[in-house]
């Protein structure tokens, strides 16, 4: 490709001294498992988000799976979820038992619409987990609303939202716990598998680090069965020297956005909508066109990279044909499934790239 859909090794040449300084760092500690390069990150990662508490875990899942069980959420228990999501979002409620409630989406945000969640609580409801899909946040303000009125718990999917924020604020501390990956292609993203969870609340924090380290805190104790899930120190020094970019690398991003927003418009496709309380993060610019396919290989054939967040749905994959919902029951996650396209994004795509993608579309009969 001419245009990848994502430069991953850019971030890498743009950052060599201070990662390969940080790599060096690590391995002549002597601590590789846990430590003070995990506890310094966790430690800047909480203020970056405005939290009260980070905690490093192996990945994204696991972030989602430990907050859920921190909660005590299992077996019996429901949990309210996105139908347009990326599949971990549904793998972590079933992880721990619990029982599946999918809602759709604004069919102008694609983030779970908050008037739709009501109709779904039960009486076995224990949460309801959001997705900041895309990198924008959710509305979040009817949701806590709703959560405080029946009593439940607000577990937030932010692997997309790095630097988003919502009325201002930065995403990170508004629910009871929030879910980070750092999987390389985020928008701070390792060189390997991450994740961690901030909070406001102690109490879910000292859980979850219990949880992730074989659910010991003192070395041979266990208080409770837990697993192995800890951020590797290695990873967490690579995000320590990338975090004092992010806010950077997202400005780069916005800077993306308006290209494609201003020259995309009066094309034949439906672009990104940003309510007035939401400063996406733009880790994903995803357009919507009913001759998607088309246009996927006319850019294709160009040398430009996309990709397709989500080809299939969760609940018309085959890990949850348990569930029996035919591919009608979700109409919207289906019909947005055949629809969406991922443009190329990243910081370190230039703005001549981006204008190149735009001549390409601006072929596309207007609408």
């Amino acid at each position: 490709m001419t245009i990848p859909f994502l430069d991953l090794g850019a971030a890498y040449l743009e950052l060599k001294p201070e990662i390969d300084a940080a790599i060096h760092r690590v391995l002549h500690s002597g601590w590789y498992i846990l430590g003070p390069e995990v506890e310094a990150f966790e430690a800047e990662w909480a203020e970056y988000c405005g939290a009260d508490h980070a905690v490093g875990v192996a990945n994204g899942l696991d972030a989602l799976i430990l907050a859920l069980r921190a909660l005590k959420i299992g077996p019996g228990d429901e949990v309210i979820v996105p139908s347009n999501t990326y599949i971990a979002t549904w793998l972590a409620v079933t992880a721990v038992g619990a029982r599946l409630v999918p809602v759709e989406p604004d069919p102008a945000t694609l983030n779970i619409d908050p008037s739709r969640i009501a109709a779904a609580i039960s009486s076995a409801t224990r949460a309801i987990l959001p997705v900041h899909l895309y990198g924008q946040s959710v509305d979040l303000d009817p949701i806590l609303a709703l959560a405080r009125q029946h009593g439940l718990a607000v577990v937030e999917d932010a692997a997309q939202a790095h630097g988003a924020r919502y009325k201002g604020k930065r995403i990170g501390a508004h629910g009871d716990v929030v879910c980070w990956s750092f999987y390389p292609g985020k928008n701070l993203g390792a060189l390997g598998d991450g994740g961690a969870v901030t909070t406001n609340r102690a109490d879910l924090a000292d859980r979850i680090r219990v949880l992730r380290n074989y659910g010991s805190r003192v070395k041979y104790v266990n208080e409770v069965q837990g697993v192995n899930s800890r951020l590797d120190p290695i990873q967490a020094a690579v995000l320590r020297a990338k975090l004092p970019h992010l806010d950077a690398w997202t400005q780069r991003r916005r800077a993306i956005a308006k290209v494609y927003a201003d020259g995309l418009r009066g094309c034949k496709l439906t672009l990104p909508h940003v309510p007035d309380w939401a400063e996406p993060a733009w880790h994903l610019y995803v357009v919507r066109s009913t001759s998607r396919d088309q246009l996927q290989k006319r850019l294709s054939d160009a040398g430009i990279g996309t990709l397709i967040h989500y080809p299939i749905p969760p609940h018309m994959q085959e890990a949850y044909d348990h569930l029996g919902l035919a591919p009608s029951a979700l109409p919207l996650a289906r019909r947005l499934a055949d629809e969406v396209l991922s443009l190329p994004m990243g910081p370190h795509l230039t703005l001549e790239d981006a204008g190149r993608v735009v001549e390409l579309l601006s072929g596309v009969s207007p609408a």
